[in-house]
């Protein structure tokens, strides 16, 4: 459960997110203002040449009280019901799920119209699928994403974006 944990980052976890973005033809860079995932955006900034802006707004949900605990530190107990509905059950001391999605919807409204790689958490990226593809939690949380994973998306502004999955790369 690590959410607001500003954890560093590995070199090998580095290098698979360089890697994985290699063939990308991007305009625009954004990270999280995070360690583990701002380190991942220096360095891809400087291996594509590109400026790197940093929005805090792509952060990981707030776990609260549980932020770096295991779930098996937590107990199903306390969990189930978070994974049941984290609107109404959210971590004490935590984000809401609604608070996510409200600050994941305002990142994306203010996105250039270019080619632009987030380099984000997967709480972050599932916010982003419930706003353009209009799924629930219970939706976002069936996909699988691993670190370094390379989510791709077509999106069409609007005053209600909506968006298209091209792809999932390991």
């Amino acid at each position: 459960m690590i959410g607001r944990t500003d954890c560093p980052s590995t070199q090998e976890g580095i290098a698979a997110c360089v890697a994985q973005a290699a063939d990308l033809d991007i305009r625009a860079l954004v990270t999280s203002d995070l360690a583990r995932a701002r380190m991942a955006g220096d360095a891809l900034a400087q291996a594509m040449d590109l400026p790197l802006t940093i929005d805090p707004r792509w952060r990981e949900l707030d776990f609260g009280a549980w932020d770096g605990l295991a779930p098996a530190d937590i107990g199903m107990d306390a969990l189930a019901p978070f994974w049941n509905d984290p609107e109404a059950s959210p971590p004490p001391g935590g984000e809401r799920w609604s608070a996510i999605v409200a600050r994941i919807q305002a990142a994306i409204a203010q996105l250039e119209p270019v080619d632009t790689l987030i380099v984000t958490h997967g709480g972050a990226i599932r916010a982003a699928l419930a706003t353009l593809l209009g799924l629930d939690h219970r939706q976002v949380w069936t996909f699988d994403l691993p670190y370094a994973a390379l989510l791709s998306l077509r999106i069409w502004p609007g005053d209600a974006p909506a968006a298209q999955i091209m792809g999932l790369r390991r």
